[in-house]
């Protein structure tokens, strides 16, 4: 059984097809036969693009800064309501004790 090497783009090479399709008056097809990858993978690079702008493809491990600054607002909240039902607690438990 054969198994297909994962070929990997850097950022360059995608925004460069991405700019011969949308400047050029030419299809999918001939844009990507000419560059020698699948249409789909330039159709998927064209719509990832048109839909991130400038976050788009950020890389192997790295997250868009859009998508980074969410993460940190749900771990920051997180971390709020973990405190608001502590002190909920707390107040549940001191407002018990008799005097």
């Amino acid at each position: 059984m054969k198994h297909r090497k994962l070929r990997v783009y850097d950022k360059e090479f995608k925004l460069n097809a991405i700019k011969l399709y949308l400047e050029g008056d030419r299809s999918y097809n001939e844009v990507s036969k000419e560059l020698g990858l699948p249409a789909t993978t330039l159709i998927g690079w064209v719509y990832t693009h048109k839909k991130n702008g400038k976050e788009a493809f950020p890389g192997k491990g790295y997250i868009k800064p859009s998508d980074m600054e969410m993460a940190q607002l749900r771990k920051e909240l997180a971390i709020a309501r973990e405190e608001r039902d502590i002190l909920k607690k707390a107040l549940g438990i001191f407002s018990l004790r008799p005097k």
